[in-house]
């Protein structure tokens, strides 16, 4: 009787034990799936919460589900201050991504393509605006200001945009500019064409990606900016700093209708590269 019973155990035994080996190995294949569908969740959180609650027929507080309604969006600038907070904030964006992107393309060029005293120098002094704290560079860019006596306002804060968003236009221009093969610029003046013929014909269609990259991610730090354009701003008034003004008494919908469609923008606008980089890649091959 011993015998069989123990004989009936092991199968249980042993199956139990296959059930768990596969399990782990299921765990182990999918693990990386599963963390970025985590990783992904919680990046997300935030997003699908602006989102549902652009449609919340609230009053002046938007913190509670009240119902659902259109009539935010229909309305975007229902809520006082919102559109023209939102119009300066994009004026400021545009401004300083066009300064920031020419001079920080001016200067990536200026890094990779030369040598001249002082170069290890400015390569680490580009790197400072990236690694110091936003709260010192706008008390440091405040204290500049008053003790040159320049009122806060609308160019301040396009002037302390241009300051940081340069670091970052350079590094990623620069290393556009890395990656380039020198001998197609070399071919292109075996050929007869001149410096600026070649800067125009081939250097700059090969680092255009790199430049577009750069110019978005200057405008997005800009229009993004709370902290820094706090300290200069005055009395000037951007769209972070009407969100943190508006959450002391309750943020209007009309705010989450605005970030939602600023975030399907950015969303198209990546779609719309990464298609056209599939269809340029099909066509080379």
């Amino acid at each position: 009787m011993s015998t069989s019973t123990g004989a009936r155990q092991r199968p249980a035994a042993v199956s139990k034990q296959s059930i768990g080996s596969k399990v782990g190995r299921w765990f182990g294949r999918n693990s990386i799936r599963i963390y970025a569908a985590l990783a992904f969740t919680y990046l997300f959180i935030p997003v699908a919460y602006t989102l549902v609650f652009s449609f919340n027929d609230s009053g002046r507080s938007n913190y509670s589900w009240q119902g659902f309604t259109l009539d935010k969006w229909k309305n975007p600038c229902g809520a006082p201050d919102v559109c023209p907070a939102l119009a300066t904030s994009l004026k400021v964006g545009f401004l300083a991504t066009a300064v920031a992107t020419v001079l920080g393309t001016m200067i990536a060029f200026a890094l990779a393509r030369h040598r001249f005293h002082g170069r290890t120098t400015t390569n680490l002094t580009i790197f400072l605006p990236m690694a110091t704290p936003e709260v010192v560079m706008g008390a440091s860019l405040l204290a500049l200001f008053l003790n040159l006596k320049i009122n806060l306002g609308f160019t301040t804060i396009v002037i302390a945009h241009v300051m940081f968003c340069i670091s970052f236009v350079v590094v990623t221009v620069k290393a556009r500019i890395a990656s380039l093969d020198p001998r197609l610029e070399q071919a292109a003046m075996d050929l007869y064409a001149d410096e600026v013929q070649t800067f125009r014909r081939v250097t700059l269609p090969l680092v255009a990606p790199g430049i577009l990259a750069a110019a978005l991610l200057a405008f997005s730090l800009s229009f993004d900016d709370f902290i820094i354009t706090n300290f200069n701003s005055g009395t000037v008034n951007t769209f972070p700093k009407f969100v943190y003004v508006s959450s002391l008494r309750g943020i209007p919908a009309q705010a989450n209708v605005i970030a939602s469609a600023m975030f399907f923008i950015a969303l198209i606008a990546v779609l719309i590269g990464q298609v056209v980089t599939a269809g340029r890649k099909r066509q080379k091959a």
